[in-house]
């Protein structure tokens, strides 16, 4: 089954978006993201990407109440990313009604410590975050670069456990140009066996078509959806 995994990227408690996950290209859509979250979940949808780009600044996080108020409000699935650095963080996190916690920094920057949370919690609980640019992945809210190549990066973290990867071509992210196909066909062929979740540049209804028919777990869709380019309704015939 495909699913259609909406985004709510927070700022100051507020549901924004970024353009290339650049803080200074910030559009507010809407001050309460438990009505967003709930217009989601009234659609049919039943996954949420919930994202705290404060506390990925931050490196720790931040609207966690945010969070539990959604978690507690709706009936929603929702993993949780951004500024999870810490035993405290992750507690945090799955305290505040998370089902997944996505880490993407932190396997980069400490990975023996994403390595214990992925053996404490196992690969349905942890999300990898694989951020990449140019094939290489990127973290810190994409405002680090890394050597690392993403196919390598990915397939050393399945063979530890991983089940699951966020993946965004940072290059796409907020553009509305469609996704980045061959990132994800080429992460297919390295990892068969892995839930790949694609995000970043869908523009309309024909690019999650054709990554629905590529097999792949499912896609996060944020700005495409507040800026009107697809509707709810159209999203509904992947909800089973």
């Amino acid at each position: 089954m495909f699913h259609i995994i909406p985004a709510i990227d927070l700022i100051e408690g507020k549901c924004v978006r970024l353009t290339q996950g650049d803080y200074g290209q910030k559009t507010i859509y809407n001050e309460n993201p438990l009505e967003v979250a709930k217009q989601f979940e009234d659609a049919g949808l039943t996954h949420l990407h919930l994202v705290d780009l404060d506390g990925a600044k931050a490196k720790k996080v931040i609207n966690w109440k945010v969070l539990e108020r959604i978690a507690t409000q709706t009936q929603l699935h929702i993993d949780f990313g951004g500024g999870v650095q810490s035993d405290d963080d992750l507690r945090i996190v799955f305290d505040s009604g998370a089902k997944q916690v996505t880490g993407g920094s932190i396997a980069v920057k400490n990975p023996d410590l994403f390595e214990t949370w992925l053996n404490q919690h196992g690969g349905d609980k942890m999300i990898l975050g694989a951020d990449a640019r140019n094939e290489r992945v990127a973290v810190s809210g994409w405002e680090e670069g890394t050597g690392l190549w993403v196919y390598d990066f990915v397939q050393q973290w399945v063979e530890k456990g991983a089940k699951y990867t966020i993946s965004t071509d940072v290059a796409k992210d907020g553009l509305l140009q469609g996704p980045s196909f061959d990132l994800y066909k080429n992460l297919q062929e390295h990892c068969p066996e892995l839930n790949i979740i694609a995000s970043g540049g869908v523009s309309n209804i024909g690019d999650i078509e054709r990554l629905a028919e590529m097999n792949l777990f499912g896609v996060i869709v944020g700005k495409a959806i507040y800026e009107g380019r697809v509707t709810l309704a159209e999203l509904t015939r992947w909800v089973a």
